[in-house]
């Protein structure tokens, strides 16, 4: 077997003169059965007539037939992990003669598995301070405020005005309309024009505001537009906090105290951090075990990641509002971009999957289980529809693997000695494509 390059390589084979013979004889005979020439009965044309005449279909089905016999003999016969469908040159099939062709193709990589325990990772163990306290906990009290209406006023700033709004003007198509929609007088998250309008109404007025949006304004319909409205002030009303105590505590959920509550939500925001902060590391043990590993990997895997990237990508786009067949993306210029990254993602899902099998792990079906519960209880549907349309869809074996994924990164960290220092920036994995590879 001859290495080209990387994990591509050839093999020549030659398909005897007489194993061609018998097989487009097969095949000759075949077509006697079926084809229907002028002249003769169904099945009894004769077969000089037919080989004459289907000679270019014979020929190929011929081929077609015993080119992936031989190779599927010769690649279990030689224990060779193909990966992909071979490509087939240098073919010479003249009547008569033995059929000659080289095979190239690329394989499993094979390479020595290194060290992969008490390997050394940065990693800072996490603490809450007292203000992302506070701050969390600020948070759960704005959730839980009430909204009380106010007697008829002019309205000022730290108002929540109910309004009617529709636009009058600059806007495409049908207009935009919203009833009731509730704004905060003078916040960051309001336009300034609509605090300008609405400041100094009283309910029942209505007035018109003109307003400038930004190019990136998240609404498309409004994006880079001057746009007209006429506002109905209905309501005003006014936020009132509970005051943060015991009872507040008490109404939140299974806590006696505030202090508990405190300690729940610290405990909380601790286990957020602890996740992230190990997520990191996991990823920094990857980055090391890949470059102690200098093996190649078949270039079909690394455009299979690259179009796995590049698909979540336009998914993302897609999800934001976006329209992913306006992008015009240069798939050729994608891929030379990305080709270095997308081979690190190969080599480090080819090492994980060598270490889960020299520690023998795997995903159990307690495992799968409790996977299935999670998105059940995530998406509040029985278990036994998310099992059965895993298993109709065929992603089954996908959620395993994920898992076994999953639990191969936490052996890696799990066995490392951490040190704490500076974490090092953290690209992201799918970026956008550039304009270059627009």
């Amino acid at each position: 077997m001859a290495l080209i390059e990387g994990c591509q390589h050839e093999l020549e084979f030659t398909i005897p003169a007489h194993e061609v013979e018998k097989e487009s004889e097969r095949i000759a005979q075949g077509y006697t059965q079926k084809v229907r020439l002028p002249g003769f009965r169904p099945g009894k044309a004769p077969m000089g007539i037919v080989r004459q005449k289907f000679a270019g279909e014979i020929r190929q089905e011929t081929l077609e037939t015993l080119i992936p016999k031989v190779l599927q003999e010769r690649f279990k016969a030689d224990q060779i992990q193909v990966v992909g469908r071979p490509d087939i040159v240098d073919l010479k099939y003249l009547d008569g003669m033995d059929v000659a062709f080289k095979a190239r193709f690329e394989v499993v990589p094979e390479f020595e598995l290194g060290e992969y325990r008490n390997l050394e990772v940065i990693y800072n163990e996490p603490v809450i301070a007292d203000e992302e306290l506070d701050a969390r906990i600020a948070e759960i009290r704005e959730d839980k405020a009430q909204f009380v209406n106010e007697d008829p006023r002019p309205a000022k700033a730290g108002d929540f005005a109910v309004v009617d709004l529709e636009s009058i003007s600059g806007v495409d198509g049908e207009p935009v309309s919203t009833k009731d929609l509730q704004l905060e007088i003078g916040a960051e998250s309001t336009m300034a024009e609509f605090t300008a309008g609405i400041t100094g109404l009283e309910p029942g007025a209505t007035t018109e505001v003109t307003v400038d949006y930004p190019e990136d304004y998240s609404h498309e319909k409004l994006a880079g537009k001057k746009v007209a409205f006429r506002i109905t002030l209905n309501q005003l009303r006014r936020k009132e906090l509970p005051e943060l105590n015991d009872d507040f505590a008490k109404d939140l959920g299974d806590f006696q105290t505030f202090d508990e509550l405190k300690s729940a939500v610290r405990t909380q925001l601790l286990r957020g951090k602890e996740t992230s902060a190990q997520e990191g590391s996991k990823r920094l043990l990857l980055d090391k075990l890949v470059d102690a590993h200098p093996f190649a990997v078949p270039q079909a895997w690394v455009d299979r990641q690259i179009q796995i990237d590049v698909e979540n990508y336009l998914q993302m786009v897609q999800q934001n509002g976006g329209d992913p067949s306006q992008m015009n993306l240069d798939w050729e210029k994608i891929r030379e971009a990305r080709k270095e990254t997308a081979a690190r993602q190969v080599k480090a899902s080819v090492l994980m999957d060598r270490i889960a099998k020299a520690e023998t792990i795997d995903a159990t079906q307690e495992d799968l289980d409790r996977e299935i519960q999670r998105v059940a209880r995530e998406r509040r549907e029985p278990p036994i529809a998310v099992r059965q349309r895993w298993e109709k869809d065929g992603i089954m074996q996908n959620v395993a693997s994920q898992i076994r994924d999953w639990k191969t990164r936490n052996f890696l960290f799990d066995n490392a000695r951490k040190v704490a220092g500076e974490m090092p920036a953290d690209p992201a994995e799918v970026a956008e494509p550039t304009e270059a590879e627009a």
